[in-house]
């Protein structure tokens, strides 16, 4: 499957007798669908990029995965990235989490938008960021009004990451 970078989304076109850009987003929720096009993150099309289940194009060449990766360091998506494919690795459906201030939301296997709420929020925090307390409130607090546990994923200088569950708890 052939997808096409530019402005910082790759684009897979949806043509008739192709169910394979329709089945990504319904089966697998990449992306979303905008007239006969599939959308995809940067972090969605490294994911499948990596895995040989699409090829990018920018300016009709065919983007390496070593390339597509510098181009998410450049634009500081790697730590991210990295979280996300752990993540999707697991077998995890993941969506934006920008309405709630993080980073994704995630899904529990064979859920997904449309099909239920996600159970968890995931904040991405770097081992050597110094984070404010009411910043880290602010988390927990968001996580916890929207009936939705929060997931720290520290990510370290070697891109290995340590997850933990936090949960708002009354004295």
């Amino acid at each position: 499957m052939r997808g096409n970078l530019s402005n910082g989304i790759v684009s897979i076109k949806i043509e008739e007798g192709s169910k394979r850009p329709i089945a990504l987003h319904e089966k697998s929720k990449f992306g979303k669908i905008e007239a006969n096009f599939l959308q995809l993150s940067l972090i969605e099309a490294c994911y499948l990029l990596e895995k040989g289940r699409l090829n990018i194009y920018e300016d009709d060449v065919q983007c390496s995965v070593g390339y597509f990766i510098d181009l998410l360091k450049n634009e500081e998506l790697y730590g991210k990235y990295v979280v996300y494919r752990d993540l999707k690795d697991r077998g995890y459906v993941i969506k934006t989490g920008f309405k709630y201030g993080s980073e994704f939301r995630l899904y529990n296997r064979g859920g997904g938008p449309g099909e239920g709420h996600s159970d968890y929020l995931v904040k991405i925090i770097f081992e050597n960021y110094d984070i404010n307390v009411l910043d880290f409130a602010s988390y927990v607090r968001v996580s916890h009004g929207v009936n939705k546990k929060l997931l720290l994923a520290i990510v370290d200088e070697d891109f290995d990451i340590t997850y933990y569950n936090v949960e708002w708890t009354r004295p």
